[in-house]
């Protein structure tokens, strides 16, 4: 048997494995100038990045900046030690750009100045790069009205066979996160392909899932856009880059962890306008808003709302803040992070083991606040200093994991809070869910089952206010579609219960009572509770006794 030797192929065998060489020393070379290292072949370039720096200057000192987002600049360097390249970075730094180096081989930067042919200086930026322009995500968010369009965008994209579909694919996601008012974008590397996933309302729908062999491209990208490591794949990373859309700017913080088929990203859209939301439009019953309104304006106390990730908490204490802010009144905040700016208020943010919700509070103290906001109470520490604070002239406002309103003063007391200090500390406990509102013009009146009659009998029945019961427990509300991507839903509002410290209430958590007990005690009050809040919002069409009960369980109230 003649064996024929392939000659072409071990010439390409042999080609390949020292281009894999070179970036292999490349690599270990980074670590030692403490610089990353990247690979540009696995990344679109960025025109307008690569117009920060002339092309004669750039091919004297073999440096090219490859990415930008607003005044972060990244710059690939291949020789550190080339004495034009400081010059080339000072440039950059008086202009006022933030520039990272990123150390790269001999083929990348062939390949980043090659763009430079594709490029007139005189030009807008090339067709497909992924600049994150505002009018093109404002174009494309109007584009992109509901999730089938941006499913027919992404489709398309897979017949392209250049790089520059991991840009449009970007914009296309970005924009249609956007569109739909999503919270979060979700994407999670599979067997399969990587699937895109939105929250919507506080629910995850699939949007699409797309080929495994995009998901490098899609990682190492979303990486550099929000100062991530990208030589780092076995530990958790967390970032965040802005996106400047209709003049305001829209936070994208961005958290991954490692999963078995690569790094699974979340994306949360930090949307200044979501609290744009008033004290009156939370949601709140009427009566429960009143009685609100006149605790938080006291002189000193301090008022906790509990509830899930997710569940409005920050929403609801930025209300309050907004509410009370005066220039009169000085109120800081520490929080982690800041996930909004308020003007009028000073806020902090925690930085790991230097500056903690613990150290924080006890140096915002020291800055004579009249209020303060604290992110949330997750140890005794915090706790003990909320509660110095309140009992010596401050208004503190603070969050806290509970299942209720109830739960507030045992979490507490496990703390190490002394029970007999509640009544002189804590104001106001409140709990809070948020459940899909039913759009006006999609809604229909339906009759309740006899099992639904029975639940609403069982919630109501301990409404200790009769007179906010409705007169008709007969009927509800559903959603109306027309079509299967219409939910019937559109934004969400809130279910809220409070417990208020009175004289009664406070002798009895001095002894340190059960959850059940406090909520036993705590009906006599006259407020509602979650559940109740929830039935008598499904009863007259702002949302659905389902939504209500995914969130309540209405079965154990």
């Amino acid at each position: 048997m003649t064996l024929t030797f392939d000659e072409h192929a071990q010439e390409a065998e042999i080609e390949n494995a020292r281009l894999a060489e070179e970036e292999d020393v490349q690599e270990i070379l980074s670590q030692k100038y403490g610089m990353q290292y990247v690979d540009l072949h696995m990344l679109p370039i960025s025109g307008e990045a690569l117009r920060l720096i002339p092309e004669k200057e750039a091919q004297k000192a073999q440096v090219a900046a490859f990415d930008i987002a607003g005044k972060h600049v990244s710059v690939a360097i291949h020789n550190p030690n080339d004495e034009y390249v400081q010059k080339v970075m000072d440039g950059l730094t008086d202009r006022g750009y933030i520039v990272k180096k990123f150390l790269v081989s001999e083929r990348s930067m062939r390949k980043v100045l090659k763009r430079y042919d594709d490029l007139s200086f005189s030009s807008g930026s090339a067709v497909g790069v992924f600049d994150i322009s505002a009018e093109e995500l404002l174009k494309l968010s109007k584009e992109l009205k509901n999730i089938d369009a941006l499913r027919k965008h992404i489709t398309s994209l897979e017949q392209q066979k250049d790089l520059t579909k991991i840009s449009r694919l970007l914009e296309y996601i970005l924009a249609g996160a956007f569109s739909t008012r999503a919270s979060d974008i979700h994407l999670e590397p599979g067997d399969k392909g990587i699937t895109i996933r939105f929250r919507i309302d506080g629910l995850l729908t699939i949007i699409a899932t797309i080929p495994p062999h995009l998901y490098k491209l899609i990682d190492s990208r979303l990486k550099i856009l929000s100062g991530l490591k990208l030589n780092v794949r076995d530990r958790a990373q967390d970032g965040r880059f802005s996106v400047a859309l209709e003049n305001k700017d829209i936070e994208i913080r961005v958290s991954l962890i490692p999963n078995a088929y690569g790094e699974s990203f979340v994306l949360r859209i930090l949307d200044p306008s979501s609290i744009k939301v008033s004290f009156e439009q939370l949601g709140i019953h009427p009566k429960l808003l009143k009685r609100l309104k006149e605790e938080i304006t006291r002189p000193n106390g301090m008022l906790l709302t509990t509830g899930p990730t997710g569940s409005g908490k920050t929403t609801t204490l930025y209300a309050f803040l907004k509410a009370i802010t005066h220039p009169d009144i000085k109120i800081i905040t520490i929080e982690d992070p800041i996930e909004y700016h308020l003007e009028g208020i000073v806020q902090t943010q925690t930085k790991t083991k230097v500056y903690t919700f613990s150290s924080g509070l006890r140096s915002i103290v020291r800055q004579d606040p009249d209020v303060i906001m604290v992110g949330e109470i997750r140890d005794n520490e915090t706790a003990g200093i909320a509660m110095q604070a309140a009992l010596t002239g401050h208004f503190v406002f603070s969050t806290l994991h509970t299942n209720n309103a109830a739960g507030t003063f045992p979490r507490f007391a496990d703390l190490g809070v002394d029970p007999k200090e509640f009544a002189s500390a804590i104001t106001v406990s409140m709990a809070q869910r948020l459940v899909r509102k039913l759009k006006p013009d999609a809604k229909k009146q339906v009759p309740l089952t006899e099992v639904q009659k029975r639940t609403v009998k069982k919630v109501l029945s301990t409404v200790e206010d009769k007179s906010l019961l409705p007169k008709n427990f007969d009927t509800t509300w559903v959603p109306e579609t027309q079509d299967d991507d219409d939910t019937g839903y559109h934004g969400r509002v809130g279910l809220y219960e409070a417990i208020f410290m009175d004289n009664e209430m406070g002798m009895f958590l001095r002894d340190n009572p059960s959850e059940a007990d406090i909520v036993k005690k705590a009906r006599k009050q006259g407020y509602l509770t979650m559940a109740q809040d929830g039935v008598l919002k499904a009863l007259s069409g702002e949302t659905t006794l389902d939504e209500v009960n995914r969130v309540v369980d209405l079965e154990r109230d």
